[in-house]
């Protein structure tokens, strides 16, 4: 099975303060006569002084699909802002799970996701009909790493053969379904005979197991991943896999986008500022301690454009080019 949710912070709450799941913002049109003046002397004063707005899409509508991954819930509520603040798009985030997402990709039921990891996926997309167009050049510039971990304290734990003799009773695992926890279960722990029993959880639960055990130094072995903020946090280290138990699924990855076939040429606007979105180890961290910080992944992302604008001006101008002018 591929991942049915790897799992990053609790985004029930991540997309709006009040918990919502989706997150909408309604750009209702001029239809007032009061409306239309504003409307009207706004539009003059803009083609006075030589301004330009970019032209989304006919319908101004965009839904990205989501998975509670840290990573993409922080790409996708930047994306939502931009589209929604500077381009005056409504986008509807959908939560979902790995394989679903992909189906609603496959059928036109969702725009895009924003979190698909190479090779790694290639399978699940292959198996829900292929019809998915994947970005040429991946958003995530940087390298990727996954694997089973334990804290720096625990120097004597560095691979996985040293796990019966590191004090730790379990291995704190994250959302079931996922290709890690599966390949734990039934090749890691029998093929290394480990006394450890897997746990399952959820990201959120584990990284709070996570941060309690790390205050007291206790022994605790977990599942890490790379870009996540885990790593600004806590000094940890992977545990070496001499039988190569995990290797075609802790191997590095490409982080690209999944698109509905035809959005490119339905709506090139939404598509180009998706395209265009590069953030490297550090700024997809930032984003999500902010958003961490800020409760609400929209807050977060909206107060990292304001302090990074220079980083998606590039998106916001391939964006205005791909749309030309209204």
């Amino acid at each position: 099975m591929i991942d049915e949710g790897r799992g990053g912070g609790s985004s029930a709450d991540h997309f709006s303060a009040s918990g919502e799941n989706r997150a909408r913002v309604r750009h209702d049109g001029f239809w007032t006569a009061g409306g239309l003046v504003v409307f009207l002397i706004v539009g003059l004063m803009l083609f006075s002084e030589g301004c330009s707005l970019p032209a989304a899409s006919a319908s101004d509508e965009l839904t990205i699909g989501y998975i509670e991954w840290d990573e993409n819930v922080a790409n996708s509520a930047l994306i939502a802002v931009l589209a929604e603040d500077e381009l005056g798009y409504e986008v509807e985030l959908e939560r979902s799970y790995l394989r679903p997402v992909f189906e609603k990709v496959s059928k036109g039921e969702v725009d895009a996701f924003l979190d698909v990891w190479m090779p790694a996926h290639g399978e699940v997309i292959e198996e829900v009909g292929g019809r998915i167009q994947l970005s040429e050049e991946p958003w995530y510039v940087g390298q990727t790493e996954f694997g089973l971990a334990v804290p720096y304290y625990m120097e004597d734990t560095q691979s996985i053969e040293d796990l019966n003799s590191s004090g730790a009773a379990m291995i704190t695992g994250i959302e079931p379904g996922t290709l890690l926890m599966e390949r734990i279960q039934t090749r890691v722990i029998p093929e290394y005979d480990l006394d450890l029993a897997l746990i399952e959880s959820s990201t959120p639960v584990m990284m709070s197991e996570l941060e309690k055990a790390y205050a007291r130094k206790e022994p605790f072995v977990f599942l890490a991943w790379s870009p996540h903020w885990m790593n600004v946090n806590y000094d940890f280290h992977y545990l070496e896999d001499p039988k190569h138990t995990m290797d075609e699924i802790v191997r590095p990855s490409k982080l690209h986008n999944a698109y509905r076939v035809g959005l490119e040429e339905d709506d090139p606007v939404a598509y180009a500022l998706m395209d265009s979105m590069r953030l490297d180890k550090k700024q997809t961290s930032e984003i999500e301690l902010l958003i961490r910080r800020e409760g609400s992944a929209k807050d977060g992302a909206r107060l990292w454009v304001s302090e990074n604008p220079e980083v998606v001006q590039p998106w916001l101008d391939a964006a205005v080019a791909a749309g030309g002018t209204s």
